[in-house]
């Protein structure tokens, strides 16, 4: 008889899978004993076991180096609880919110700014304090958009996710629902066709953002699941964190943001790693992302160019980080710099 694959939680899940070396078996039961694991069958599917390397593995197998937290990491890096008044609510920018309807992921990422927080073991909204979220929500005719985040909100069921989107379909000033998921790629699976009815409401427009971080994420699976979403009329973007070792090489960047707009997913961040706990090992600096961003400009479509963006630290909000074009020349004249590294006067000289 075949048994289906399951998703990997446990370390003798990954002992069994080979990927928890032995010799790192007591520093990984320590990050296991911290920070949630789960690496669905998908993801699992694309781990090369042959590379110490792998991309894949880097993103989802937990690592000894996530135990040495640097000084400037913070449990709670973009500063959610100092804007969220009340539970399952962070109200950071005037016109829109975020709406964290689980703490549970399919997958749970080794850089998430999130790790504290997530897992399967983190409490759930009560009933009484979901009421209370979308009670904020409803008094608050400022918000124009709600983002669904989490956790993941695509694990939840179809039925669950119709009776959140009935509410938000309820508030007369809520005109954009926007979803936030990494499922649609690591367990595409669960996109059926009843979830993707769930998630369009008459009245409201519905965005989904997928979490990309490497071109070998879309699997024909993954594409078809995205299709699925995009053939309903759901408009998809992308969300990639820049991650050392995944995808800090221009060709390696270059190839996920034109995989993503050959699925007709518009690239629309790249998120500079945040100061999670024991994430050092996978942050770059901000001037490679700046030469990255540099390296697809005029190279690559303006379709696979993303917004890189920090969060800054404290709750502050996102700002763009990417690199400028603008500089003047010795007279005060602004120049502009080309694709190419060419300086040119703007307005030209006559």
């Amino acid at each position: 008889m075949n048994v289906a694959p399951k998703t990997l939680r446990h370390l003798s899940d990954l002992d069994q899978a080979g990927l928890a070396p032995a010799g790192q078996r007591a520093a990984l039961e320590r990050v296991a004993a911290r920070y949630a694991i789960a690496i669905t069958p998908a993801m699992d599917a694309l781990i090369d076991r042959t590379d110490p390397n792998d991309p894949i593995a880097r993103q989802f197998v937990p690592d000894p180096a996530e135990l040495d937290a640097a000084p400037v990491e913070l449990a709670d890096p973009i500063g959610d609880h100092a804007h969220s008044p009340v539970d399952g609510i962070v109200h950071r920018y005037p016109d829109r919110v975020l709406l964290k309807l689980t703490h549970v992921c399919a997958v749970y990422c080794r850089f998430c700014f999130r790790r504290e927080m997530v897992g399967p073991d983190a409490e759930a909204l009560a009933p009484a304090q979901l009421d209370g979220a979308f009670a904020y929500i409803a008094a608050h005719p400022d918000v124009w958009e709600v983002v669904l985040t989490g956790g993941d909100p695509l694990v939840l069921s179809a039925r669950r996710l119709r009776q959140a989107m009935a509410r938000l379909a309820d508030i007369d000033h809520v005109k954009v629902i926007r979803v936030h998921s990494r499922v649609p790629i690591a367990d595409p699976a669960r996109i059926t066709d009843e979830l993707v009815d769930a998630l369009k409401i008459d009245g409201k427009a519905t965005y989904v953002v997928v979490h990309a971080n490497h071109a070998r994420e879309l699997t024909a699976a993954a594409r078809q699941a995205c299709a699925r979403m995009i053939d309903a009329g759901i408009p998809t973007l992308s969300q990639t964190v820049l991650l050392a070792g995944v995808n800090d090489e221009p060709q390696t960047l270059g190839a996920l943001m034109r995989a993503l707009v050959e699925c007709r997913i518009k690239p629309y961040y790249l998120h500079h790693g945040d100061l999670a706990p024991g994430t050092a090992h996978l942050r770059t600096t901000i001037e490679r992302g700046q030469e990255l961003m540099r390296a697809l400009h005029g190279r690559y479509s303006g379709l696979c160019q993303p917004s890189y963006v920090l969060d800054i630290p404290g709750g502050h909000g996102k700002s763009p980080v990417g690199p400028s074009y603008l500089s003047q020349d010795g007279n005060g004249r602004v120049q502009v710099e080309d694709f190419n590294g060419g300086l040119h006067c703007y307005p030209p000289q006559s």
